[in-house]
């Protein structure tokens, strides 16, 4: 144990305490759990401030690198069942981060024109560039989730869908994108809450969709689809994480933590002048 993870609340990295391996299955999983983090809610609020600003000095790094010809990039992948949180964190994390270098991308029921092309022909188009931070508010894995559950292509169609998105996240970690997907996992307590504070507040009537009570139907069958997913596609190359976010200061401060730990591990540098910087120097002394 580090004394950086000591200090911070943390008994072990993030990366490693909320890997899906080390964690058993899905559906016994504890989604009021903070797997790794020892400290409570104002340490861990406190946190998200203090990482926050870490991520976002790592984040210019990557941008910087990026304008200087680095092919580099970062993909973080949200699932997770409704109300979760995916969007909380790509309003409570991803608003840490300077908007030119980020890209963020939702997918839901796919268009028409989606639909003349193979399910990850959306998923190219969507892909951050050189020197940014992608997020995925949902993703590819929609095509071996609701697809799966409610057979909206044959079996044998999306069983060979595994196989198609581990060689596509192999290439895009090949070509320098580092991959790290997230599932958040709310409980049906939890989600009921949510579901009616989504109902007594005008200001969330707009967050709630009729659909998500029939949804909530299929909760095992998700979980099924779920466990499929990391069984067949967690790889060290693009790992599965396990949010629990009940707790969503916890959620939040965990995603947060995995991207300064994907960032960090770059170990990226200042790009160098490309030009004389001695040169630049007088001149700049010269202006009047």
């Amino acid at each position: 144990m580090s004394k950086n993870h000591n200090k911070t609340g943390w008994s072990t990295p993030a990366s490693e305490a909320l890997r899906v391996s080390s964690l058993g299955p899905i559906a016994s999983f504890d989604p009021e759990s903070t797997p790794g983090f020892t400290g409570d809610k104002a340490l861990g609020e406190q946190l998200l401030v203090e990482r926050g600003e870490v991520l976002a000095d790592l984040q210019e790094l990557l941008y910087a690198n990026g304008r200087s010809g680095d092919n580099r990039s970062v993909l973080l992948v949200l699932q997770g069942m409704d109300t979760a949180g995916k969007g909380g964190i790509v309003r409570h994390v991803g608003g840490l981060l300077d908007p030119q270098g980020l890209v963020i991308r939702g997918f839901g029921k796919p268009t028409p024109e989606e639909l003349e092309h193979d399910f990850l022909w959306r998923i190219h188009k969507a892909l951050p560039p050189a020197g940014r931070i992608g997020i995925f508010d949902r993703s590819h894995y929609e095509d071996v989730l609701p697809v799966r559950v409610h057979n909206l292509v044959p079996q044998a169609e999306w069983e060979k869908r595994y196989e198609m998105i581990n060689q596509f996240e192999r290439d895009l970690v090949e070509t320098g994108t580092t991959v790290i997907k997230c599932c958040l996992v709310v409980s049906k307590d939890e989600q009921k809450v949510r579901l009616t504070e989504r109902l007594n507040r005008p200001d969330k009537y707009w967050k709630y969709n009729p659909g998500d009570i029939d949804e909530r139907g299929f909760w095992d069958q998700y979980l099924e689809a779920y466990q499929a997913i990391f069984d067949l596609t967690d790889n060290d190359s693009a790992p599965w994480h396990l949010i629990p976010a009940n707790k969503k200061w916890f959620a939040r401060l965990a995603v947060c933590e995995l991207l300064v730990g994907t960032l960090q591990g770059l170990d990226l540098d200042w790009p160098k002048a490309d030009f004389d910087v001695e040169t630049e120097r007088k001149r700049v002394a010269a202006l009047d």
